[in-house]
């Protein structure tokens, strides 16, 4: 069976992520999408709205679960004995470290990591990105899933 784990920390799913899961549904029997916990790090978004957003987004999609994690990912994908780590890439940047973590959990385990690279409709689209037009009242329906509305 072809299990990956897709991890992040989706403060909040954006349109790019949301195509990278869709694309990847043929590639994979199972998909979980595991939202990592950093305590040094300050959300937008609550743990439980970051999962409901993707529960949401993927309600009609069985092979496709959403979990929340922490530590490493190489020992939450051996815990699942998920065999891949699914990762999109907007750009160079994201491709030069994402490699570096990629050559890292291949060197500490067995586990591959596939990359996609993101649409070009929604290449430009980040997280952060979608934070500050949030923070700023701007329309950022248009960057995210319909399962992420917030009330401002």
């Amino acid at each position: 069976m072809r299990k990956a784990v897709f991890p992040g920390s989706f403060d909040p799913i954006t349109l790019g992520h949301y195509d990278i899961i869709k694309r990847s549904i043929p590639l994979f029997d199972e998909i979980v999408i595991a939202i990592g916990i950093n305590a040094e790090k300050k959300y937008m978004f609550s743990l439980e709205e970051r999962k409901r957003f993707i529960e949401e987004a993927f309600a009609d999609e069985p092979s496709i679960s959403v979990i929340t994690y922490e530590g490493l990912t190489i020992d939450l994908c051996k815990k699942l004995k998920a065999n891949f780590i699914l990762r999109g890439l907007r750009n160079p940047a994201d491709f030069e470290f994402e490699k570096a973590i990629a050559h890292t959990n291949r060197r500490l385990s067995k586990i591959e990591t596939v990359f996609l690279l993101t649409a070009a409709k929604t290449s430009y689209i980040s997280s952060s990105i979608v934070r500050d037009v949030i923070r700023n009242g701007g329309e950022y329906e248009m960057l995210v899933p319909d399962s992420v509305r917030v009330k401002v």
